[in-house]
């Protein structure tokens, strides 16, 4: 207001406002309101009992809506303050500017808790000023003239009449109520409109029907003979467009699934994820009964999500299966370490190599799709060198071994040679019994006694090299005795052993020597001294004794060697 407002017409307000509490709002006899002028401001107080739960954005409409009635407002500045008994400052205040209704602008503050942490600024102690020293309405006792009074009166009718036509103004209270109508058809025909739907395009349409319908029948007040009717159509409304969310949420859900499954799956949390998909689709649609309008709807595409979840389970069940078998592997390659540490002998090196084996080959099979197959080939690199490292021990064990056993059969052969005077073949297996013997290697359990063996060996061997020596050099010297004791005829015949050469003339050599008396003695004595020559020769070559005997046995002819 431009001017100043007298005191009773602020306190006739304030009656006014106090009835359009007590009207619009449940238990509105707890509150108390003063109005004031502060600077062309009009402030209007509402005080309440401490323990009270206050709807503040409520009671800010309702007041603002009752100055609407009164022309006298209209374009006025209004602070309104709400506080509770006893506390010196508001918790709660809204501001706006008094305008025609339908275009009215301010600026409520929408709070409805009655916590509050005063403010201590002076500004509003000095807005308060005008409101504190305001004498409470109920309290006063009216001294007002009866001018004044008949003023007061008139305006209390007009107020209350104002108040009654506002009441009897609002949706379905007086005049027809086109919301529960909209509402009723709407409530008939949704069951037909959601059985025929067939996407979920269609529900969301109808959804947004229901949603616009319930909406409508908030407007009816409480005081409405309607009001009951409007709240179970609205109860009815909201369970239809709750059931039709409900299959939303899933077919929403089956989405998210459908586009995971799109792409493949690298490890066993993204399937995890796409079951858990499925199965947020599946559940609200298991809870649709066959009498359900969205029966029809849901359960072809509850068969598909399904199949779906079916598959998924599967394929977790087949990758648990290759996880199973890579773990199982990482426990049986600790055993073959384990085997590897404590071999010795052939048996433990081929026990290490062969478990190994079982864990490499465990690996290879793992599918390039499995999301075990990152970690299996990663454990290839590892295990594949202690693999081929314990082949090569196993290997060199067994080479060891073989060569420790061939040594020894080939020695016995050798043995068996020399009793068989086959002493070539003696020495060649006691060589080879040698050179088996070299190929065992130190870190063998065969080493030591291998070695043992190598100072029989070699001087079995040394024998029969000896021996065979001797055999080709009587050999030789047999060859030697051969061609000198033929000629054009039997000169001699011949033995031979350890302890020499034993020379027989013939009977047709000496037969020659005693019958030639002739020219020919001379040369035929010659060619005996050449004879004892040559056997001089081969008995020095051989270094044996040679002995010559007529044909009578009489020794006629010794040489020793002097050599």
């Amino acid at each position: 207001m431009k001017v100043a407002v007298q005191q009773e017409d602020l306190q006739l307000l304030a009656r006014i406002l106090q009835e359009q509490v007590l009207a619009e709002i449940p238990s509105g006899e707890v509150f108390q309101i003063k109005c004031a002028v502060n600077k062309d401001e009009l402030m209007i107080l509402t005080q309440h009992p401490n323990g009270v739960t206050v709807d503040t954005q409520h009671i800010f409409v309702v007041l603002s809506e009752a100055l609407q009635l009164s022309p006298n407002y209209k374009k006025q500045q209004v602070q309104c303050f709400i506080r509770i008994f006893g506390e010196k400052l508001p918790y709660a205040k809204c501001s706006f500017i008094m305008k025609q209704k339908e275009d009215m602008k301010g600026s409520i503050s929408p709070s409805s808790s009655i916590t509050y942490t005063p403010s201590t600024t002076s500004y509003q102690e000095e807005l308060f000023d005008s409101l504190v020293s305001t004498p409470d309405l109920w309290n006063t006792q009216s001294q007002r003239p009866v001018k004044s009074l008949l003023l007061g009166i008139t305006l209390v009718g007009i107020s209350v009449f104002s108040s009654s036509f506002y009441l009897l103004s609002r949706p379905c209270v007086m005049s027809e109520c086109q919301e529960i109508q909209t509402a009723q058809q709407l409530n008939l025909k949704s069951r037909q409109l959601i059985r025929r739907a067939n996407s979920a395009n269609q529900l969301v349409a109808i959804d947004q029907q229901l949603i616009t319908a319930s909406n409508g029948l908030s407007v009816i007040p409480r005081w409405s003979s309607r009001y009951q009717q409007a709240q179970e159509l609205k109860a009815s409304l909201s369970m239809q467009s709750e059931k039709i969310n409900q299959v939303l949420t899933a077919l929403q859900a089956a989405d998210v699934a459908e586009k995971k499954s799109q792409t493949t799956a690298n490890n066993l949390e993204e399937l995890q994820d796409i079951q858990y998909s499925w199965r947020q689709a599946i559940a609200p649609l298991e809870a649709i009964s066959p009498n359900s309008e969205l029966y029809g709807l849901v359960q072809p595409k509850l068969s598909k999500f399904r199949v779906n979840l079916q598959a998924i389970n599967q394929q977790l069940l087949t990758q648990n299966q290759w996880l199973k078998k890579l773990n199982d592997a990482k426990a049986v390659a600790n055993v073959a370490a384990k085997r590897e540490a404590s071999a010795k002998t052939l048996n433990d090196w081929q026990q290490a190599q062969s478990t190994w084996q079982i864990v490499i080959n465990a690996l290879n099979i793992i599918p390039s799709t499995s999301p075990a197959y990152p970690e299996a080939q990663e454990l290839l690199l590892e295990y594949k060198p202690q693999l081929a490292r314990t082949r090569d021990r196993a290997t060199i064990k067994q080479i060891a071994a073989r060569s420790y056993q061939q040594a020894i059969s080939t020695a016995n052969q050798a043995k068996t040679y020399e009793q068989n005077n086959q002493w070539q073949l003696a020495v060649t297996y006691w060589e080879q019994a040698l050179r088996n013997i070299q190929q065992i290697s130190q870190d063998s359990l065969d080493y030591n006694q291998a070695q043992s063996l190598i100072p029989a060996y070699s001087a079995s061997l040394q024998a029969a090299q000896a021996k065979v020596q001797t055999l080709n050099n009587l050999q030789k010297i047999r060859n030697d005795l051969e061609k000198t004791c033929s000629r054009e005829i039997r000169i001699c015949t011949f033995t031979i052993n350890n302890t020499g050469i034993a020379v027989s003339l013939t009977p047709q050599y000496e037969k020659l020597l005693q019958t030639t008396l002739s020219e020919a003695d001379l040369k035929t004595t010659n060619h005996w001294y050449i004879l004892q020559e040559a056997l001089e020769v081969i008995g020095d070559n051989g270094n044996l004794p040679v002995f010559i005997y007529d044909t009578q046995g009489q020794g006629i002819y010794t040489h020793i060697p002097q050599g």
